[in-house]
């Protein structure tokens, strides 16, 4: 089947994205629909690896061929790969080479066939962040453990005219192997001009394929493509961890048998009637089939986050985020906003694991990274691919704390250790007079945390909403804070949600940052306008 006019657009935009232009890739791409008999399938598996390799293949072999025309006798190997692919039979066969040339490509074994050969079908399956990765070999270095290079790695390269091949660095490695896992990776480097760069002003660029320790379903790569020579420093988990005092008791017994569904079976989102996981959203399921959140709950999750003010809210008679700052004469409360819930099956519920209405519990499923951003915000996180509106993209989290606890650390960390925003856990304070310091929570990804932690702010019309969701526990105290995105957000575009911050708190524990979240209804720039 041919490939449609927005198939072959991505494929011309993934190139772009190398410094590929449109004419460089062009025959390459039709050469290799041609030799898959045109099964578009084939190029587009694995962010268009097969293509890529065969582009940077392609410049090495002519390279070469410019280095043995200057010195006759030396032409021996141009010729191999046209005959190879004349003698293959029904189903096209990449070359298997054994050079230790520059550029040449190295398979896993379970992809090659006897003959040699290897199996696009085979290889296309191949995953990008298991350990049998291609292998691409630098120059003058014999091992294929020197660098790996993925086609998330390629992708993520910064446009610009291509002068030559790109290079490898190796990671630097102490006697126990690589460091940190992360691979650097120089390209050439042009001036405005297009004129080449000198190799000593290069900077290369800090990749690291996975920062979760495989602790998530899909990996999540880090790209620093400006060279600034160190990674963040923080141990990643994938779920929320006790700090020390935090009031946290999980467990089947607590939960009743009317906060569940035990009768249930399969998907709840399937049944005639929505179950009583539902009952705390109003008798009516939030997500979609599609794993979506419904319009309805999702504009009035983003109608409190653009007006708070004009949201109810309520006030504790002792608020403990008032007496963290001061135990003996603390101000009185200054309000929480009510914010409407979602309560997912759990363990005790009788539906699978793949019910409807369980997303937040299985974790991240889309592709992010954490990059560098050129606008000086630090970090920062982007998707990969097309994210549609209402998706599920990751939950904030970090070590459990009461507010006290991280009053205390704030009071002893220096404001260079501060890279993240703390979450406070106050959607229900309001319903009890006077809460315990061990019941009111907050959330610091500061130490330990995941994702979300380089996710950075915007004001008022980010593209993510944070929501609360209910799923191991039945009160409120404790809740699992998920991001959903409000709008289509489209592939390598930059994540960013709503702290809430306001910039007028001179009391918060945490410094207000100078906002350079660049939205045309930033706060902090609006309130530096009053001022003036």
């Amino acid at each position: 089947m041919a490939p449609s006019k927005t198939q072959i657009a991505n494929a011309f935009k993934a190139s772009k994205a190398l410094g590929i232009s449109t004419e460089e890739i062009r025959p390459v791409l039709r050469d290799l629909y041609k030799s898959f008999h045109k099964n578009w399938e084939h190029i587009e598996a694995d962010n268009y690896r097969v293509l890529f390799d065969r582009y940077f293949e392609m410049q090495e072999n002519k390279g070469e061929a410019e280095k043995r025309d200057e010195r006759p006798g030396k032409a021996v190997h141009l010729a191999e790969e046209d005959q190879v692919s004349k003698r293959t039979g029904s189903s096209f066969e990449l070359p298997l080479k054994h050079s230790t040339h520059s550029g040449n490509v190295q398979f896993p074994r379970h992809v090659v066939s006897g003959n040699g050969r290897v199996h696009p079908e085979r290889a296309s399956a191949v995953s990008l962040t298991s350990h049998t990765n291609y292998f691409m070999k630098p120059k003058n270095e014999g091992s294929t453990n020197d660098a790996i290079v993925s086609a998330e790695q390629t992708s993520m390269r910064r446009p610009g005219p291509m002068n030559g091949s790109a290079r490898i660095q190796r990671p630097k490695t102490d006697s126990n192997g690589p460091m940190n896992g992360a691979a650097r990776i120089q390209r050439p480097k042009t001036d405005s001009n297009g004129a080449s760069i000198s190799r000593e002003d290069k900077k290369p660029i800090i990749y690291k394929s996975d920062i979760t320790k495989s602790t998530e379903k899909v990996p999540i790569s880090l790209v620093d493509d400006v060279g600034i020579e160190s990674l963040p420093k923080f141990n990643y988990i994938p779920q929320n961890i006790i700090y020390q005092n935090a009031n946290l008791n999980i467990s089947l017994s607590r939960i009743a048998d009317e906060d569940c569904c035990p009768d249930c079976f399969g998907d709840c989102l399937s049944a005639a009637f929505p179950c009583a996981c539902a009952r705390e959203t109003g008798g009516e399921f939030v997500y979609t089939p599609e794993g979506l959140l419904k319009e309805d709950f999702l504009s009035n999750r983003m109608a409190l986050v653009r007006e708070p003010d004009k949201q109810p809210h309520v006030y504790c008679q002792d608020c403990p985020i008032e007496r963290s700052k001061n135990e003996d004469m603390p101000e009185k409360c200054k309000g929480h906003v009510v914010r409407r819930f979602i309560k997912e099956c759990w363990r005790k519920c009788g539906c699978d694991m793949q019910c409807g209405n369980r997303v937040v519990q299985r974790g991240i499923s889309c592709k992010l990274q954490v990059f560098w951003t050129p606008q000086g915000k630090g970090w920062g996180v982007r998707t990969l691919e097309v994210l549609e509106k209402g998706s599920f993209v990751c939950e904030y989290v970090g070590e459990i704390m009461t507010n006290t606890e991280l009053y205390e650390r704030n009071m002893e960390s220096t404001g260079s250790e501060r890279h993240t925003y703390p979450v406070t856990l106050d959607a229900d304070w309001g319903s009890e007079q006077i809460l315990r310091d061990e019941d009111a929570l907050c959330l610091d990804a500061t130490l330990h945390g995941n994702v979300a932690r380089f996710i950075n702010h915007r004001c008022f019309d980010a593209n993510l909403v944070d929501i609360p969701v209910q799923v191991e526990t039945p009160d409120r105290h404790y809740y699992h804070l998920a991001f959903f995105t409000t709008r289509k957000v489209n592939a390598f575009e930059e994540l960013n949600w709503d702290y809430g911050i306001d910039f007028d708190d001179e009391d918060h524990p945490i410094e207000a940052f100078q906002c350079s979240c660049g939205s045309p209804f930033c706060r902090n720039i609006n309130r530096k306008g009053k001022q003036r």
